[in-house]
């Protein structure tokens, strides 16, 4: 999902949810997931929970953002901040997002944990990329999260505007042009794609990375 309203949320104060979920670092929970959630069988949880083709792929394409975010942020890391991307919306067709917001994120939270798959980093990163349920962003993870997901929407916009409607096909510099454009893609969250910076990594560096890693799979996408 890359369409969030609320962005006034980001300055909002303590959180609501959750509190203890600090209290374990990314290292810590990194070790944990390791020995029990594989990507394979995140992989067969996304099915399990996502029919929408349109949602799948769209949690491919966070996925491959974020693993080629983790190869510059964390390269010892980069399956887990893959399965980060590729179970963001996990809850997608689960919680009624549609008449309250604030359910999109701590749903996805509580069907990892029923799933005995549970994992304070990963649940805090993907209630962190909807600030509406009343978790902001924090950490490099929760910050790359909130950032890749609206990206890989807008990079599909853009590539749907050529005539081979490819990802091959867009360039650096239309990238940027059409952030400028606000009236474009008006649903990919530009505050939040800007909070990529948040990593160290730069706006122009965050196109060529989600570029980069989006055309890696471009045929699993259909782009």
């Amino acid at each position: 999902m890359f369409s969030l309203a609320g962005v006034d949320c980001l300055q909002r104060g303590p959180r609501n949810i959750m509190h203890y979920f600090t209290n374990v670092t990314e290292t810590e929970s990194y070790k944990l997931m390791e020995a029990k959630l594989t990507r394979e069988q995140a992989n067969e949880l996304l099915h399990k929970y996502v029919k929408g083709e349109h949602y799948i792929t769209h949690s491919y394409a966070v996925e491959a953002i974020m693993r080629g975010l983790a190869k510059r942020l964390a390269p010892d890391d980069v399956e887990y901040w893959g399965i980060c991307g590729l179970l963001h919306d996990l809850d997608e067709e689960t919680c009624p997002w549609r008449e309250d917001m604030a359910t999109h994120g701590p749903t996805s939270a509580k069907i990892l944990r029923d799933e005995g798959f549970g994992d304070p980093v990963m649940e805090n990163a993907i209630m962190a990329h909807n600030p509406q349920c009343g978790k902001n962003p924090e950490t490099t993870l929760e910050y790359a999260l909130i950032a890749a997901d609206p990206m890989s929407g807008f990079v599909k916009a853009i590539a749907q505007i050529y005539p081979d409607k490819k990802v091959a096909s867009v360039k650096h510099k239309s990238v940027n042009k059409r952030y400028k454009e606000t009236r474009f893609a008006a649903g990919a969250n530009r505050q939040f794609m800007m909070l990529i910076e948040k990593t160290g990594i730069s706006w122009d560096e965050f196109i060529d990375i989600a570029l980069e890693s989006m055309r890696e799979i471009a045929d699993q996408i259909g782009l």
